[in-house]
């Protein structure tokens, strides 16, 4: 049993506040060398960033240029098994930070996870907010996990004993996600508002109650780009709501062609949100394959939109998992135009259209999936 989330966005927010300006984060960890290394992701106004360095005798620095204040992925391979494994491995070394025009240092003697923070405003202030709304995604997750692998063999295989863990877990989630709103109403003109705002709001909006909010915060926050994707995100929940006309849009297919969901009218259409790198989206694509083959000649097609941001990686996973279908990306990641367009923050995500191109679904996953469209496609 294991704990973990869905493919969200609320890890890579961006702010722009300012001007383009430098940052620099180094490291001393410890005397590591080769074959070492460390990566970083950060999402700068809308736009994501990657780089890597090797470690020698410990040190490591990235340089760069951030728009104002974002959030970053830093992950540390001791062991030089790549990127993924220094990511996703059981004991990854992993830490996820807030940072600004700053010049940032990480000190400890083995780990970035155990290191100290030193020059960072921004990173202080973060860490002051966790201790608002009870610490962050990352911690409960590793706490509930840590839970459960204590327990001995026989408590672990006890459905009784796993329910508890998980409804502990999941009343742990719904108190930060009250005092991150809490957070957000008290404190206006903080950036972390937003984070917590954004985090707090989910993909499926309470619009009456969180437009409210969003529009008593500091102006210079909501001009942000995620400022402006949480607007499209309160926007989007009423525009794909079922009964409602689904937003149009153009993207380019795997041949990098225009492809309109205006062109499928005439259909029930599928609009699936999904990326090779999520795993909940693989493990649902052979009943998509199922259901294609069943209705395609009776007027169903798929039109799927990736998140993904390697063009190999995408065309790769079409090809391996079988998917007969239409596909379009812009190859943004997270910041996929479509994606935001309809408020998607969250992968697997799908909206069944009529015929006309109106939302009759738009919460439909599996089996749920499944007797819709048997209902639509019964004669």
């Amino acid at each position: 049993m294991k704990f973990r989330f869905a493919a969200i966005a609320f890890l890579l927010p961006a702010f722009a506040m300012a001007q383009t300006s430098n940052f620099s984060i180094t490291g001393q960890i410890g005397k590591i060398g080769q074959p070492a290394k460390v990566y970083i992701d950060y999402s700068d106004n809308g736009k994501n960033h990657e780089d890597s360095c090797v470690v020698v005798d410990g040190k490591f620095t990235f340089k760069g240029n951030v728009s104002g204040v974002t959030t970053s992925r830093m992950s540390f391979d001791h062991q030089g098994k790549g990127k993924p494994h220094s990511i996703y491995a059981p004991n990854a070394d992993v830490v996820y930070i807030y940072f600004g025009k700053e010049n940032v240092s990480f000190i400890s003697k083995d780990s970035l996870a155990n290191a100290q923070v030193l020059g960072s405003k921004i990173y202080n202030e973060f860490q002051a907010y966790n201790a608002q709304i009870g610490g962050t995604i990352m911690a409960l997750t590793k706490a509930v996990n840590q839970e459960f692998q204590s327990a001995s063999p026989e408590m672990q295989k006890d459905t009784t004993f796993q329910k508890a863990v998980d409804a502990r877990f999941l009343r742990n989630i719904k108190r930060r996600e009250e005092k991150q709103f809490e957070f957000a109403k008290a404190n206006p003109n903080s950036y972390f508002a937003l984070v917590a705002l954004s985090e707090s709001a989910g993909t499926k909006v309470d619009v009456a109650r969180v437009e409210p909010v969003y529009k008593a915060l500091n102006a210079d926050l909501r001009n942000t780009d995620m400022g402006k994707e949480l607007a499209m995100r309160i926007t989007a929940t009423t525009i794909t709501a079922v009964g409602q006309q689904a937003p149009q849009f153009t993207q380019n297919d795997v041949n990098g062609k225009p492809l309109s969901l205006a062109s499928l009218k005439g259909k029930y259409v599928l609009v699936e949100f999904w990326a090779s790198w999520c795993g909940p989206c693989r493990a649902g694509n052979p009943n998509l394959v199922e259901q294609y083959k069943l209705y395609k000649d009776k007027g169903f097609e798929i039109l799927s939109v990736s998140l993904d941001n390697n063009k190999q990686a995408w065309v790769d996973a079409i090809k391996k998992d079988g998917l007969p279908w239409l596909h379009v990306s812009d190859l943004k990641y997270w910041n996929n135009d479509v994606a935001r367009l309809y408020g998607v923050r969250a992968v697997p995500a799908s909206f069944l259209l009529d015929k006309d191109g109106k939302v009759i679904g738009n919460t439909l996953r599996d089996e749920s999936l499944n007797a819709k469209l048997a209902e639509i496609f019964k004669n």
